[in-house]
């Protein structure tokens, strides 16, 4: 099969795992719960979206990702979170409700042009480095790598990189303390 056919097939089966995806984003979880059908129809759809997706993945409902979000084994992503852009998170990631994960900002340095006219910044990737813990209603910056076992606290604004097995916590993240 040539470059183009593959390519071609690949977009539709994306656009194909989008909309169907799209369509149980929101479902409620359906009883009996054990069998989590709706779930598993999520991570169904999701794998046939997405960069990658991992074994064992859990994907709650609401959730919002880019085509570009590289998901490790025994991750999740929580409840109505919203990663867009090249996000790669690592195995056994813990993600709580309304994450935020950004990859661009919004220019706005010149006062001459409203901000809505100037443009997105270049995207830069995220990286969740393995066994970490994202807790609810944080948001990440662009750019930003959180180190292997780490811990972020709820309602934190990550906008440094994060050394592996830190705890952080507040607006803007700062060290707490080292795990271990």
């Amino acid at each position: 099969m040539s470059s183009e056919k593959q390519n071609n097939r690949h977009s539709i089966i994306s656009l194909f795992g989008y909309a169907c995806y799209m369509l149980v984003k929101n479902l409620f979880e359906i009883p009996p719960y054990k069998l989590n059908i709706v779930g598993s129809l999520r991570i169904f759809f999701a794998r046939l979206y997405i960069r990658s997706c991992g074994k064992g993945v859990a994907i709650e409902r609401g959730a919002s990702f880019s085509r570009k979000l590289t998901l490790g084994d025994h991750s999740g992503v929580g409840r109505n979170a919203w990663v867009r852009g090249e996000v790669t998170i690592g195995n056994y990631v813990l993600m709580a409700p309304n994450v935020v994960i950004l990859t661009q900002n919004h220019i706005f340095d010149r006062i001459d042009i409203p901000i809505l006219e100037q443009g997105t910044t270049a995207e830069k990737p995220v990286v969740i480095e393995d066994d970490c813990w994202i807790c609810q209603n944080v948001i990440i910056l662009p750019g930003i790598t959180i180190g292997k076992g780490s811990v972020i606290a709820a309602g934190a604004v990550v906008t440094k990189n994060v050394a592996p097995y830190s705890i952080m916590g507040g607006n803007p993240a700062k060290l707490i303390k080292h795990r271990g």
